[in-house]
């Protein structure tokens, strides 16, 4: 068993980032990009995978991406092919500063990160907009990352990308958030230390979006032909177009032009993410598209070269701005490579969890053990905070991302409360701006499963609590069908094969700048020497039944 230790640094948890962890060849049940016969579909992604970014090192593909509060965070993706992607490993595995992130901090955090591979290391940027931007480092990506440095602090310095000149010079391009700076819709670019630790000058002002790109953010850094190249989304999130600026001095003046928006595709707001080149000498795009309840989900597009323009997608008036596909030939990297996915079940029988487990903050030692003997996960109660108004506020929500539009979740689970306390709770959650759950709930005269919803959470409002029934057995089978539209249904078994409706259909709702989550919590009310527990044998996700 691997226990958790605290230090000064990071904290070695069960959430362990351990290539090793990762099932051979996973392939998801509910979403698969490869069709099997040289083609994709998109999404490549169907989860949320928020302003990706992405590099291509010798044969393999490497992608980062948004994770905001939840840790570990900055998830890191590995793929040979563009199409199959899996998860190797968090960057993050506490998010600093340390106590600031043991309380939830909703929508702050881990904002759009770059990641870039520079003289045999790899480097992560990444910015917090309430303290600024920080960097860190690993010679292998799947393995331990450095603690992260803060290269510039400061409030509202959002969206680093940094750039190393052919002539050694490191440089900076960035972006301003107007929640914290109180300015937005420019791109800006400073200085870097050849190291890439520190800025060293106060930056300079290249593009202002205000007139033509509103919203202007998220900035990648290229260079190609003797141009300076820096590609950004701009119109905001659900609604924007990837727009790209050029010019033959990298501090301007830079020439704009849109090169992908939505067009007469179904795919809104088109843009954020990375260009990439395959060893064949193709071109391609990765991006997000904003899919409200399931997040910023990623879209894999083909890209060429027109007069040093970029064209993203499908030029189909000849106008030189792409829109979207949603299948198309995969890319050519000199050979094919197996269909694989991020994992989403999880049996619980290693001595990690698997890397799609998050917390909702900066996870204490005692909150969860493999327990490898019974192949299960236990999770112990917590005592909530004290001035928390629902499981918004509890830091110890164990969740993963909505894998796609439609699906089922079911977890088998043995509940043992401390006999000595009331209102321990164990359960299956879905989280967001609303949430629902369903619990089995400890009581003077034995346990009860409880229906709850909060409606509003993040707006301080309380669970509204309906028990289902009086239960005296520990052992349950605890399910969610998420239909179209993120119709979420629960349902409960006490034989793994009949379920029976907890409830009304419960609207999930996406959270703050993140799609809806799934998850698993134990929580208490009082302070206990003892707290109860309960053991979780496997997690389930599947087709709808």
């Amino acid at each position: 068993m691997k226990y958790l230790v605290f230090c000064s640094c990071f904290l070695v948890s069960v959430l362990g980032a351990n290539a090793q962890s990762v099932p051979a060849k996973y392939v998801s049940k509910v979403w698969v990009a490869d069709q099997g016969n040289g083609t994709y579909k998109n999404p490549i992604l169907d989860a949320d995978y928020s302003d990706p970014d992405a590099i291509r090192v010798g044969n393999d593909f490497y992608m980062v991406a948004s994770s905001f509060d939840a840790v570990p965070g900055l998830p890191v993706l590995h793929s040979k092919d563009l199409v199959n992607w899996t998860l190797i490993n968090h960057a993050l595995k506490r998010q600093p500063p340390f106590d600031h992130f043991s309380k939830t901090q909703h929508g702050n955090g881990v904002w759009a990160p770059a990641i870039r591979f520079h003289k045999g290391e790899f480097y992560i940027y990444y910015p917090d907009p309430d303290f600024g931007i920080y960097v860190t480092k690993a010679k292998n990506p799947a393995d331990e990352w450095s603690e992260p440095i803060l290269i510039e602090g400061g409030k509202g310095l959002i969206d680093p990308c940094p750039f190393w000149d052919d002539n050694g010079k490191a440089y900076l391009a960035y972006a301003y958030a107007g929640s914290r700076a109180g300015i937005k819709s420019v791109i800006a670019v400073k200085q870097l230390n050849p190291e890439g630790t520190k800025t060293i000058d106060a930056g300079v002002l290249v593009y202002d979006g205000h007139e033509t790109d509103p919203t202007i953010e998220g900035p990648k850094f290229y260079k190609r032909n003797g141009y300076y190249y820096i590609f950004a989304p701009a119109g905001g999130v659900s609604t924007g177009w990837q727009l790209v600026l050029r010019s033959k001095n990298i501090y301007g003046t830079y020439e704009r032009k849109v090169v992908m928006d939505q067009g007469k595709s179904t795919v809104n707001g088109p843009h954020q993410g990375a260009w990439l080149n395959t060893q064949t000498g193709e071109d391609w795009f990765l991006h997000f598209q904003d899919k409200d309840e399931y997040g910023r989900v990623v879209h894999l597009q083909p890209m060429k070269w027109v007069n040093d323009w970029p064209v993203i997608g499908v030029d189909k008036d000849g106008d030189g701005v792409g829109e979207p596909v949603m299948t198309y030939k995969k890319p050519n990297v000199g050979r094919t490579y197996p269909i694989q996915t991020p994992v989403e079940s999880d049996e619980f029988n290693e001595r990690i969890l698997g890397l799609q487990w998050q917390w909702q903050a900066n996870p204490k030692a005692t909150w969860a053990f493999m327990n490898t003997n019974k192949g299960s996960l236990r999770l112990f109660s917590d005592q909530i905070p004290e001035n928390a108004k629902s499981l918004w506020d509890v830091p110890n929500i164990l969740m993963q991302k909505f894998p796609t539009e439609e699906f089922t979740a079911t977890t088998k689970l043995n509940f043992s409360p401390n006999p000595k306390l009331e209102n321990e709770k164990t359960g299956l959650i879905v989280m967001g701006l609303s949430y629902a759950s369903l619990s089995i709930k400890s009581k003077k005269d034995g346990n009860y499963l409880v229906y709850a919803v909060c409606k509003g959470a993040e707006k301080g409002n309380s669970e509204v609590e309906k028990i289902i029934a009086k239960i005296d057995i520990s052992t349950l089978y605890l399910r969610v069908t998420v239909g179209k539209g993120a119709k979420c249904r629960f349902a409960y078994s006490t034989d793994g094969t009949k379920f029976i409706d907890a409830g009304t259909d419960f609207q999930a709702e996406p959270g703050k700048w993140i799609g809806a989550k799934m998850g698993l919590f134990c929580i208490r009310e009082t302070k206990t020497n003892d707290s109860g527990y309960a053991d979780f044998d496997w997690f389930r996700v599947d087709s709808v039944k």
